[in-house]
């Protein structure tokens, strides 16, 4: 396995794929890290789909690794979804390029962990060309998440710097790519979904019962739909989690 940085358009980005095929077509994947978190951490993930015969692209999320602009944990929640809606925007560039390069065979996977697991439910809802996707501890509910963090927030005594027209705004803008709204826009497509029982961070429920509403849809190919928990599982995945996903993204991009 060959892991390169490289920069596309000033995001910062790993380039990672098995020796001697850089150049090759190969099924591919871009893959989103966490909140506070930054590409280099989500390089098992990569490696794994690496080890069987896979590109992944792993880029640094707005204000995360590379692009840190020295913000403390409370100011980089307060740009939460500015983050995630510009992680969705930049995915257009990331798949032009991967095209224009033609690093890809066919179309590409998606998935990330946490804020990327967020961020791959979005990006679902807008591009029809996302050929299958793995959410770890992600949630579709924008809305609904949104509005329980910034209840959150206030109730810390915080005082949230937006006006309501512009939280009214705000809500709105989510709601385009919140996939309960719509989750026929999915198009049947290939989804994993792990999520521990005891998350706290990004709550197990809400994901699920969005899983059980997907079936409903699902009904004739339910391959096409898996969702992997675990009882005792918090807000970390566990290493069963990270290979059935990447088992996943290898088996459905690959054909």
């Amino acid at each position: 396995m060959i892991a390169e940085r490289e920069v596309w358009n000033e995001i910062p980005l790993l380039h990672v794929y098995p020796e001697g095929r850089k150049d090759e077509s190969l099924p591919t994947a871009v893959f989103f890290h966490g909140h506070m978190s930054a590409k280099e951490h989500n390089l098992h993930y990569a490696y794994q789909m690496a080890e069987k015969g896979m590109r992944v692209l792993l880029p640094d999320a707005l204000l995360h690794g590379e692009r840190e602009e020295g913000l403390d944990e409370v100011q980089m929640s307060l740009r939460f979804w500015e983050i995630v809606l510009t992680s969705i925007e930049e995915l257009a560039y990331i798949h032009e390029k991967i095209h224009e390069k033609q690093l890809a065979k066919g179309e590409i996977g998606v998935g990330g962990t946490s804020m990327g697991g967020i961020t791959t439910l979005g990006a679902l809802t807008v591009y029809p060309w996302i050929k299958a996707a793995a959410v770890m501890m992600g949630a579709a509910n924008y809305v609904q998440l949104a509005k329980a963090q910034m209840a959150q927030f206030e109730s810390k005594g915080f005082k949230l710097p937006i006006t309501d027209e512009e939280r009214k705004q705000m809500l709105s803008t989510l709601e385009q790519f919140d996939a309960t709204k719509n989750k026929g826009i999915l198009n049947k497509r290939p989804i994993f979904f792990w999520h521990g029982e005891q998350d706290t961070t990004v709550p197990f429920s809400p994901t699920y019962s969005f899983f059980k509403a997907l079936k409903e849809d699902y009904e004739e190919v339910p391959e096409h739909l898996h969702f992997m928990n675990e009882r005792e599982a918090g807000h970390a995945v566990s290493r069963p989690g990270m290979l059935a996903a990447t088992e996943w993204l290898a088996r459905h991009i690959a054909h």
